[in-house]
């Protein structure tokens, strides 16, 4: 009799550990992938900062030049190295995406943690986030931006008041779920506020799915940006950005200029897919009803 239960048991085991190490070598994937999308990040925002001279500058008598090795995006019609404009827009677009979808992000964390202090307060959290995801982001951002301006300013505001619903409602139901759990009653019971039951218990449950809509939000947040700048209502023409150097190309591309958009386009939809794809593999790995365990 031990000896089959022994026996039986064994595949059990064998399986058991197959999934501890599949999910340990996802986890490592993971971590490796975030690690390599900072370093990217990193390097492409110094690089853009260098570069940023060099791409303002002007000289007539190279201009419209194609593809080369002094040159590897070609020039424009004033002359101006596509390369360095088209890694300062980048890196500018990276950077605003940055700030504006963590504050975002914060912004829908505030409000899913006020979700779950009564009913009243839900309702009108809910109804709220309903409200935002009912009305397209683009119109938003345009109204956000023509009002306050337009300008880096304009399009950082509109982008952190218009992404935070998807992300809010994915934590609110996080924390109507935990809101029943006995210890946060039991914390209640014992006189602890809200704030230390928030910070304490209802944050670390939090954190993963925090961490993974904000790498989610960021590619959104970076095409809206160029979206917004392409249309006329983002960032000023000085500006080295994504959406100002493909704005300006549409007129060139009809006499063949091919390279003004196409080297600009790419980085901007390379960087947009490696980020979505970051995402996705942190909620992959912090959702536990997709986790391979």
């Amino acid at each position: 009799m031990y000896g089959g239960d022994g026996m039986n048991s064994t595949p059990e085991r064998f399986g058991s550990e197959i999934n501890a190490q599949y999910a340990a070598n996802q986890r490592k994937k993971a971590a490796l992938s975030a690690a390599g999308a900072l370093i990217f990040f990193v390097v492409l925002v110094a690089a853009g900062f260098f570069l940023k001279e060099r791409a303002m500058e002007t000289d007539f008598s190279r201009k419209n030049l194609l593809p080369c090795f002094a040159y590897p995006f070609g020039t424009d019609w004033m002359g101006r190295d596509m390369f360095a404009r088209t890694v300062s827009g980048l890196s500018l677009s990276i950077l605003l995406g940055a700030c504006a979808s963590g504050v975002s992000a914060m912004i829908g964390l505030a409000l899913a943690v006020v979700s779950g202090w009564g009913k009243a307060a839900d309702d009108v959290i809910g109804w709220l986030t309903d409200l935002m995801m009912g009305a397209p982001h683009i119109v938003i951002l345009i109204l956000v931006s023509c009002a306050l301006g337009k300008g880096l300013k304009g399009v950082a505001v509109g982008i952190a008041l218009t992404h935070w619903p998807g992300l809010c409602r994915i934590l609110r139901s996080e924390v109507l779920q935990q809101k029943e759990a006995v210890y946060i009653a039991i914390a209640g019971r014992l006189g602890k506020s809200r704030l230390y039951i928030a910070r304490t218990h209802l944050l670390p449950h939090l954190l993963p799915q925090l961490l993974a809509g904000l790498a989610l939000q960021f590619p959104h947040a970076i095409l809206h940006e160029a979206g917004l700048t392409f249309l006329g209502f983002g960032l000023p023409p000085e500006e080295p950005a994504i959406g100002i150097i493909l704005s300006e190309s549409m007129a060139h591309l009809s006499t063949g200029k091919w390279w003004l958009a196409l080297f600009p386009g790419l980085a901007l939809a390379g960087t947009t897919v490696l980020f979505e794809r970051l995402g996705n593999m942190l909620r992959t790995h912090c959702d536990p009803s997709r986790a391979q365990l």
